[in-house]
This record gives C-alpha cells, sequence and structure tokens, in this order.
C-alpha cells in the first residue's frame, strides 16, 4: 500500500507498524494518546483509532477515533428532536479525537480527516444505529473547525457538538 501523499492520501486502521512515537500535534492530550493509549484502547475495543499515512508507510500524519456513545434528547434542539422516534436516548458515533501532526499542518489533513470519518460513520449505520455525529471540541479553535462543517452545539454544551445523520447522508448523496 502507497504511503499517503496530498494527491493520494491513505487513511488505515492503527496497527503495530506506525510510528506513534515520532506524533506531535502540540497539543499534550491528543499526542499522548495516539502515542501512549490508542493501542490499549483498540485492544479493549474502547475505540477504532484510524491514521492518515504521511511520508512513508509508518508515519501517522494525523489520525481520528470512533466509538459509540448516546445522547438524551433533552440535549438535541427541538427542530431534531421532532424528526426522531420518541426515545428518551438515541444512539450516536462519537469522533473521540482527531489531531493532525505539526509537520502536516496547513495541508487540509484535518478536514480529510473529518470526511474519513462522517463517510465512515455513515456507512456504519448500516449495520448499527446512530442518529449523529458527536464530538467534543477541545477549545475554541476547534469548535470553530467543526461548526464549518455545520456541527451545531448540543444544549447546555458549548464545546459538545453533533452532527445529524440526515445531513451527513446529505454531504455524500451530492458528491
Amino acid at each position: 500500500m502507497p504511503a499517503a501523499s496530498d494527491s493520494n492520501p491513505v487513511i488505515e486502521l492503527l496497527s503495530k507498524h506506525h510510528n506513534r512515537a515520532a506524533f506531535d500535534c502540540d497539543v499534550d492530550g491528543l499526542t499522548r494518546y495516539i502515542r501512549q493509549l490508542a493501542v490499549q484502547d483498540v485492544k479493549k475495543k474502547v475505540a477504532a483509532s484510524f491514521v492518515l499515512l504521511g511520508d512513508t508507510l509508518s508515519t501517522i500524519a494525523g489520525y481520528y477515533t470512533l466509538s459509540s456513545t448516546n445522547v438524551d434528547v433533552v440535549e438535541l434542539p427541538e427542530p431534531v428532536v421532532r424528526k426522531l422516534p420518541h426515545y428518551p436516548i438515541m444512539p450516536a458515533t462519537l469522533i473521540g479525537r482527531l489531531a493532525v501532526d505539526r509537520h502536516y499542518q496547513s495541508r487540509g489533513y484535518g478536514e480529510l480527516l473529518l470526511v474519513d470519518a462522517l463517510r465512515r460513520s455513515l456507512k456504519l449505520t448500516e449495520q448499527i444505529g446512530s442518529v449523529a455525529v458527536i464530538v467534543d471540541a477541545k477549545d475554541n479553535k476547534a469548535r470553530s473547525f467543526y461548526e464549518h462543517f455545520q456541527f451545531i452545539p448540543l444544549i447546555n454544551y458549548s464545546y459538545r457538538l453533533f452532527l445529524p445523520m440526515a445531513v451527513i447522508q446529505n454531504y455524500f448523496t451530492h458528491e
């Protein structure tokens, strides 16, 4: 499998051959996660980690994680709730982390990773229910990044945002 380039990006599941120790995104928690915790979370089935390959087959240019979660319907805006079945809790997909190595920033890789995560999340709804993708933005910059893609803050949570699966489906049916 070829390494990623700006014209031919490769995103694959994290494995032992990826050089996690070299990854640094300038955010301690996100750097520490991929270096020290991601493999454990994968083994324990807590999260699936996907990596964007850099210049070599082992270089990680960026990564994101997916796991299942749920959302209490009282946290969703009324127009969204009206379109859902009358259950108190709804299944969702969580993008727990998304980061780009500092050497690969400003190339659009954050957007590339997000689009891949959304596409993968939509595909998974064929096998497991999910009404939305949820993210926990770490700061204002991250929140602005997600809001650019129409993510909406949950009620009473400034940094926890969601994107309805219907919107995601609409993104990909009009490609």
